[in-house]
């Protein structure tokens, strides 16, 4: 066995491509301040915001972020629609229609999974046995289609008065939407950078963040100012074409991603 004055003195071991740091002694593992090796934290955070000027991965915080506005238009109006007139939910059922979006976020996350995946598998099977990233945006259909379409139903519901039935159907569907939208935009993501993904999904939950919090302010106002139908009508046709840019990202993604290749190899080394 090595003596623990052989361990404590063991130099640093390198392989091709991989440096690892001495072993500490136990004294150093006592200490107080244990700098990591490797890069430090403002490193990180610059790299983070650098970030910002890819395009692939703005692209994904910019779609992780719409559809999580999304939801904050849900929640910020479900209280007031269903416990006012004609619904007059008392708070237990407003909370209790919120199972509709459970089920939503369980038939999303299916859809979002293992249909992905089904998706991704045949069309690179049609392409040759090459996966690409873009294989991954297709799903965003449903998506297109069904938030939009959630939220016409919902608001254009509320102001008309429906069964309350339609309203649960729209928060369902509005829900799956987003976990679909939510879960591909880091798929693809992932699949584009999988070497430097964790440092790029800081710069997704930046770009995220930045959207909730300005959108979470006008949301009010803007109900207020143009009513239920108009409000809604007017954010289902901001979604559609916001929501459709998949389509675009799927025919010129791929030039993007080898414009960043060099960036990329360089950050792997």
């Amino acid at each position: 066995e090595k003596s623990l004055s052989a361990a404590a003195t063991s130099p640093a071991v390198s392989e091709p491509g991989e440096t690892y740091p001495a072993i500490k002694t136990y004294m150093q593992k006592q200490s107080i301040w244990q700098p990591s090796p490797g890069q430090g934290m403002l490193s990180r955070a610059l790299r983070s915001v650098r970030f910002l000027s890819w395009p692939i991965i703005f692209y994904a915080g910019f779609s992780y972020g719409t559809y999580l506005i999304s939801f904050n238009v849900l929640n910020a109006t479900a209280s007031m629609i269903l416990s006012g007139e004609p619904y007059n939910f008392p708070p237990s059922l407003v909370g209790i229609s919120y199972f509709s979006c459970c089920v939503g976020v369980i038939v999303g996350a299916i859809l979002s999974g293992l249909l992905s995946d089904w998706l991704t598998i045949k069309l690179a099977c049609l392409n040759n046995g090459v996966m690409e990233a873009e294989h991954r945006l297709w799903p965003f259909t449903i998506c297109m289609i069904l938030m939009p379409g959630g939220l016409v139903l919902w608001g254009v519901g509320a102001a008309h008065g429906i069964h309350w039935f339609g309203l649960i159907v729209a928060m369902g569907c509005l829900a799956m939407a987003i976990t679909i939208g939510l879960t591909i935009s880091v798929n693809y993501l992932i699949d584009s950078y999988p070497e430097i993904s964790g440092d790029t999904i800081v710069t997704v939950i930046i770009i995220r963040n930045t959207i909730s919090f300005a959108i979470s302010y006008g949301i009010t106002p803007w109900l207020y100012q143009l009513g239920y139908q108009t409000y809604f009508i007017s954010a289902a046709f901001i979604g559609l074409p916001v929501t459709s840019i998949y389509l675009v990202v799927i025919h010129f993604g791929k030039r993007l991603r080898a414009q960043s290749a060099t960036k990329y190899f360089e950050l792997m080394r």
